[in-house]
C-alpha cells in the first residue's frame, strides 16, 4: 500500500511537474507533510525533510522531461543557461534559511507564496517591443494558434531574478519553475509552452544543486525518493506529451486550478 501510494504521488508530480514546469515539487512537498496526518504507516517529515526529499525526486523528473521537450524542440536553452547562473548560489542560502522555518509556518508560507503565484497568472503576459530590449537577449516566432510572439531580457535583470527564484525554489522544495514559469510569462513575454518547456531544465539544474545542499544537512530521505522515482520518471513524460498536445489557454487555466487549490489546502493546514 505505501509503495502504490508514493508510485501515484511520484507519477501525478511528475504529470503535472512537467506538463507545467513547476518541477513536481508543489505536488510532492505538501504530499510529504500532510500524508503522515491521515496514514499512519507513512512516515512524518521535518519542513526540511519534504524540500531535500523533493528536489531528489525532482532530479528524476528533470532529466525526463528535458529529454522529452528536447525531442519536441520548444526549450530555449540559451535562455535556461542566462537564468541558471544566478540559480545555483540563490538554492544554496534557501537551504540554510529553510532551517529556520517550523513545519506550521512552513506550510503557512508556502501556501501563501503559492496563492500569490496563482493571482499573477491572471494578468496579461507583458508584451515586449524590440526596441525595449535593446543590447539584449530578443526571441520572435509564431505560437500554436498561429500567432506571433516576441520575448526577451536583460542580462543583468535575469540573472538578479534567477538568485531569487533559486532562493526561494529551494526553501520552498519545489525546484524553481513554480516561480520562473510566471516570470518568464508576466515579465519578459514568453510564450507558456515555451517558458514551461524551458522551467524544465533551470528544474533539473537547481534540484542538483538544492539536493546536495540538504543531503550534506542529512534532509534527505532516500528510500521515499527511491519510491517516488519510478512514477515522477513516467509522469513526467506524460506530462510532456500532454503539452504538445493542449492549448496554450488551457494551459493557463490548469496551472491556475492547481495553484489555488494547493495554496488554500496547504494554509488551511498550517492554521490548524
Amino acid at each position: 500500500m505505501f509503495i502504490i501510494l508514493f508510485l501515484i504521488v511520484g507519477f501525478i508530480a511528475g504529470a503535472f511537474g512537467s506538463l507545467l514546469g513547476l518541477g513536481g515539487g508543489v505536488i510532492v512537498v505538501p504530499a510529504l507533510l500532510l500524508l503522515p496526518m491521515v496514514l499512519a504507516d507513512v512516515p512524518s517529515l521535518t519542513s526540511q525533510a519534504a524540500a531535500g526529499t523533493s528536489l531528489a525526486t525532482m532530479i528524476v523528473t528533470g532529466i525526463s522531461s528535458v529529454i522529452a521537450y528536447g525531442k519536441q524542440r520548444t526549450m530555449d536553452v540559451k535562455s535556461g543557461f542566462i537564468f541558471l547562473i544566478g540559480i545555483a548560489p540563490g538554492a544554496i542560502l534557501g537551504t540554510f534559511v529553510s532551517r529556520l522555518l517550523p513545519t506550521d509556518a512552513f506550510l503557512i508560507y508556502f501556501g501563501f507564496f503559492m496563492l500569490l503565484i496563482a493571482l499573477s497568472l491572471f494578468f496579461r503576459p507583458q508584451q515586449h517591443k524590440e526596441k525595449e530590449v535593446e543590447k539584449a537577449y530578443w526571441r520572435t516566432g509564431i505560437d500554436d494558434t498561429g500567432k506571433p510572439y516576441a520575448y526577451g531580457f536583460s542580462y543583468p535583470t535575469a540573472i538578479i531574478i534567477s538568485v531569487v527564484v533559486g532562493f526561494l525554489s529551494s526553501l520552498f522544495g519545489v525546484g524553481g519553475g513554480a516561480i520562473m514559469v510566471p516570470v518568464m510569462m508576466l515579465l519578459f513575454g514568453f510564450p507558456i509552452k515555451i517558458a514551461t518547456a524551458t522551467a524544465m531544465l533551470l528544474v533539473l539544474f537547481s534540484a542538483i544543486v538544492g539536493t546536495g545542499a540538504y543531503a550534506l544537512g542529512g534532509h534527505v530521505e532516500w528510500l521515499l525518493v527511491l519510491a517516488l522515482i519510478p512514477g515522477a520518471y513516467f509522469g513526467a513524460k506524460c506530462g510532456a506529451w500532454l503539452n504538445r498536445r493542449l492549448q496554450s489557454n488551457i494551459l493557463i487555466i490548469v496551472m491556475r486550478i492547481v495553484f489555488i487549490a494547493l495554496a488554500i489546502q496547504l494554509i488551511i493546514q498550517g492554521i490548524m
